[in-house]
């Protein structure tokens, strides 16, 4: 026998709908340059460029260490600039179909490790070039932890590189007769 109430009663529907908004059209977009992200990544580039200036400064500069600082550094350089570049005009958002958080959070995390070691080892040189590229080179691994920090933290809540997705919820109750007991 069915009690009364339960659960023949009343049927709820959840209906979620989500939308992303952007817009596709190429724009200069200066006021990125003043967001945490934006700041982080001019930091990124500097970091990686005055490390790379430092090490070639140096007439120890062929050895491995420096060798492998200059190799990182410089894909830092190139591939933060880039991505800074795409942000600023919104190219981004062109296509946004592309996991650009996931790729920034993995080359993020990974360069984070990439310049921890290179530090390391420039610090291992007893150059003052060395020693002051290993100074930026810590920056630089600082500023690309905290990116990745953010770069998860944004995935893991399903948000865009750039845009906005807009995302409702609606919740509808039906409620039906009460079963007939005794047919």
């Amino acid at each position: 026998m069915v009690e009364g109430g339960f659960p023949g009663q009343h049927t709820t529907t959840t209906t979620v709908t989500s939308s992303t908004t952007v817009q596709t059209n190429i724009r200069f977009d200066r006021s990125y340059l003043t967001t945490i992200p934006g700041i982080l990544k001019i930091v990124q580039v500097l970091c990686s460029l005055l490390g790379f200036i430092c090490i070639q400064c140096s007439r120890l500069s062929s050895w491995t260490k420096g060798s492998f600082f200059s190799w990182i550094s410089m894909i830092a350089f190139w591939f933060t600039g880039i991505l800074l570049g795409l942000y600023l005009f919104h190219i981004l958002e062109k296509f946004y179909k592309i996991p650009w958080l996931k790729i920034e959070f993995l080359f993020c995390a990974i360069w984070t490790l990439m310049y921890l070691i290179v530090s390391i080892l420039a610090t291992t040189v007893h150059d003052n070039p060395h020693s002051a590229a290993a100074f930026f080179g810590f920056v630089a691994m600082l500023a690309y932890l905290v990116d990745a920090y953010l770069k998860f933290k944004a995935v893991r809540d399903g948000g865009l590189a750039q845009g906005s997705r807009v995302v409702s919820k609606q919740t509808s109750t039906v409620e039906s007769p009460p079963p007939r007991v005794g047919y």
